[in-house]
């Protein structure tokens, strides 16, 4: 004998390959449903997950690193200047056949400065002389920096309301190895 399973609100099978869904208490597994209670399959739906995970497959600007002072070098207790590039933009994807619209955008920036101090903000730093990002060594050698941009970004489907994505994405920047020097003071005539 065939084994019986409860169903209830359960999609199976259809004679012409459609599903039907029962709301009796039981169907023999396997059992081809009459036409009448056959409907279109459902229709699936897009889910924060999926936006997330096309968002991740985004191609992201590159996250590069500027630093002031010019040449990879830096004084001892001298405000050093850094600062990056990072612009919103859009895109469009399309997810089980919607068009979906991502309006990305950088959410934070956080600076590994090499020394083990390590910033998070919410500006990308500006080039001098708005000095928003600084830092000052305080002792000498070589430090390996860097910068990683946290973007975020909201979402519609098919021209619907806007809503956040549930999740980010973090583009590091190539290590910047910079310098820590120490002036010595030179009597001039």
């Amino acid at each position: 004998m065939p084994a019986i399973i409860p169903i209830c609100q359960v999609d199976v099978p259809c004679a012409d390959a459609e599903t039907a869904t029962n709301n009796a208490a039981s169907i023999l597994v396997g059992t081809n449903m009459p036409e009448s209670q056959c409907t279109a399959p459902a229709t699936a739906a897009i889910t924060d997950a999926i936006v997330l995970t096309a968002f991740q497959d985004v191609p992201l600007p590159e996250a590069t690193l500027t630093i002031q002072p010019p040449d990879a070098r830096t004084l001892v207790n001298l405000d050093t200047n850094f600062y990056t590039v990072a612009e919103p933009f859009t895109t469009s994807v399309t997810l089980l056949g919607s068009q979906v619209d991502l309006d990305i955008s950088p959410a934070s920036y956080t600076w590994s400065f090499g020394d083990g101090t390590v910033r998070s903000t919410t500006t990308p730093g500006a080039a001098y002389p708005d000095l928003l990002v600084t830092h000052a060594y305080e002792s000498t050698g070589t430090v390996a920096t860097s910068v990683t941009v946290t973007w975020g970004a909201r979402y519609r489907v098919d021209g619907g309301p806007w809503a956040d994505v549930a999740g980010t994405v973090d583009m590091t920047s190539p290590s910047v190895d910079l310098e820590v020097i120490e002036a010595t003071p030179v009597l001039t005539d």
